[in-house]
């Protein structure tokens, strides 16, 4: 077990199946104490169980309850050596249709939050630990839809590299991965659907979408001691190297 004795903190954990959900069974499957967070604390205390875990309830965009969870993580277990955000508001829409409260939510959950994150969990974090958080493809990549969340992750990827050089000195290692589309039991239904999965198979050169385990493996990965910080790591089967697909039925619901 690569990461025994070692204690995580994964917050965005609660969707079953998940990509939270995944990296926290992951990090548990090598020998780490696992304190999952999330806004729903009966799927959370479901995968809490499952893991020998410690849930407890977050809200990603709550500064005063993230500084909490890390306060809750150290209570528990003594300490944080790895702390990962999975959190994000979609805030699916276009430039021109957008309103203040949207773009306060994608704001708040998808870039004020995961400052808040990186300060709290530094800040209890033992020297020579890692912080991973979850970015978005829409960061590097325009996606159709997305400007208000793909904006968000943008300057969550900017906070990496400013983190990577102010908590270098301890060791502590910021990171952030730029997942393609994963495939979820959420996200199937639409990405299943013919169109859909054509369009991105055109733009994918492994062929494939991402699954949760996928980015649970890189989560792992990252969390072992190593040399990479400040990276924005894409983690999207290769569709960084061509675009995300351009079309409209992704801004609107069916």
């Amino acid at each position: 077990m690569q990461l025994e004795g070692k204690v995580a903190v994964v917050l965005g954990a609660s969707a079953s199946g998940g990509t939270g959900w995944a990296i926290a069974e992951a990090l548990a499957a090598e020998g780490a104490k696992v304190v999952v967070a999330a806004r729903r604390i009966e799927p959370l205390q479901e995968l809490a169980d499952a893991i020998d875990g410690l849930a407890v309830v977050c809200d990603g965009a709550k500064q005063d309850q993230i500084r909490a969870l890390s306060l809750s993580a150290v209570e528990a277990y003594g300490k944080i050596d790895i702390a990962i955000n999975c959190a994000f508001f979609a805030g699916d829409g276009l430039i021109g249709d957008s309103d203040q409260d949207t773009l306060q939510t994608s704001l708040d959950v998808n870039f004020l939050g995961h400052v808040h994150f990186v300060r709290y969990m530094a800040e209890i974090m033992n020297d020579g630990g890692s912080i991973t958080l979850i970015s978005a493809q829409a960061a590097a990549q325009p996606s159709l839809g997305a400007f208000a969340y793909g904006c968000a992750k943008a300057a969550t990827d900017c906070l990496v590299r400013y983190a990577a050089v102010e908590y270098g000195g301890r060791g502590i290692r910021v990171n952030s991965i730029l997942p393609g589309p994963i495939k979820t039991s959420t996200t199937a239904p639409f990405l299943d659907r013919f169109d859909v999965n054509e369009a991105f198979m055109e733009q994918i050169p492994l062929g494939r979408l991402g699954l949760p385990k996928d980015y649970a493996q890189v989560v792992v990965w990252l969390a072992q001691p190593g040399f990479i910080s400040g990276v924005n790591l894409p983690v999207s089967g290769g569709m960084h190297l061509n675009r995300i697909p351009v079309y409209r039925g992704f801004a609107q619901s069916d």
